[in-house]
Formats: C-alpha cells, structure tokens, sequence
C-alpha cells in the first residue's frame, strides 16, 4: 500500500469521526428534551428557559411556601411570604431568604419537592437558588428569588400546592472554601 492511500483512508476515516461526532452533538439536546420531559416529567422551557403556555385566567391556584434547614447548617431559612394566589401559565417570582448564623463561610444547597407529589409535574421552576450550590460568608444574609410557573394542565382539582426547600450543608463545597480562604490568608 503506498502512502498517499494511506493517507487518503486516515482522511476519510477521520471525516467520518467528525461526521458522527457532530451528528452525536447535535442530537443531543432533543435527546436531553425527551429524557427530562418524557423520563423524568420535567418540563424544559423555551429560550430563556421560560415555560411557552396560555395562561389560564379561569382560576386560581395557591401556591404555599415552606423553608428548613438540615441541623449540619447553621442557617436561618425562611420565605418572604407564606403564599401567593396565581393564575397557571403566569411566570411568578417569589423570594426566599438565608442568612449564615456561623461565624464561617459555608456552602448550602437547597433541595426542592412539591406537595402534593401529583402536581410536581405541572410546577416548573425557571429560574431558581437551588440550581446551584450557594456560599454565604460568616454572618451575611441574602435574598434568594425563584420564578416558576404552574403549568395550565394541572388537574382542576388540585387549587393548592406547596413548594418546599430544605438546605444542606455540602461538605465537600464548604472543606474547598475554606482551603481556598486559607490559601489567599497564608503569608
């Protein structure tokens, strides 16, 4: 075999790696889309990662908001209000608030669940705190904010839902601060 078929078989053979590594690529988000909606129940949003629905004027749905904290995380945890009354398809943005009662940084993260569980499925959160873990230095207090939206398709018997967190300590995220902080500390 002479070197330019050689050379002309690793060129064909590297165009077709390319070719599958580009068609994988690019179906991967409909792959994504289908596992999240399909699989899990999770509804994917459009650009923005905002939920496209029709808001349902017809009625009124409640929403209550309930906030702890794991007892490995001094923090204090708590909703701006007890609840909100919104219409299904209408983006909603509420506040939490965490404040670090320690005299250290630490790294929360917050874990959400919907009651009852039959409804998790139409409640849709687009942007939320408990997408990432969260940092809050010794004594600091932050405002923690959550938009969702109750999707429209929710079972007309369900009127109220509660959205739920609880924080945890991460430990491993909280032993990497504090490194880093001793690090930036040392002489």
């Amino acid at each position: 075999m002479s070197a330019p078929d050689a050379s002309t078989r690793v060129l064909k053979r590297g165009l077709w790696v390319a070719a599958l590594a580009f068609g994988l690529c690019f179906s991967l988000v409909p792959l994504y889309r289908i596992a999240c909606e399909q699989l899990f129940g999770i509804k994917l949003g459009g650009p923005g990662g905002a939920v496209a629905a029709e808001i349902d004027t017809s009625r009124w749905v409640t929403v209550e908001f309930d906030a702890g904290v794991n007892s490995g995380l001094p923090w204090a945890f708590r909703p701006a209000q007890a609840e909100v009354k919104v219409r299904p398809g209408e983006p909603t943005d509420v506040l939490y608030y965490a404040r670090n009662e320690s005299a250290l940084a630490l790294v929360g993260q917050a874990v959400p669940s919907v009651a009852p569980s039959r409804a998790s499925a139409y409640f849709n959160k687009t942007e939320c705190f408990c997408f990432t873990e969260q940092m809050l230095a010794a004594g600091e207090e932050r405002p923690m904010p959550v938009r969702f939206v109750v999707d429209p398709d929710l079972p007309t018997d369900i009127h109220r839902l509660t959205l739920s967190y609880t924080f945890y300590k991460n430990e491993p995220a909280t032993q990497r601060l504090a490194g880093e902080l001793a690090a930036h500390a040392a002489p």
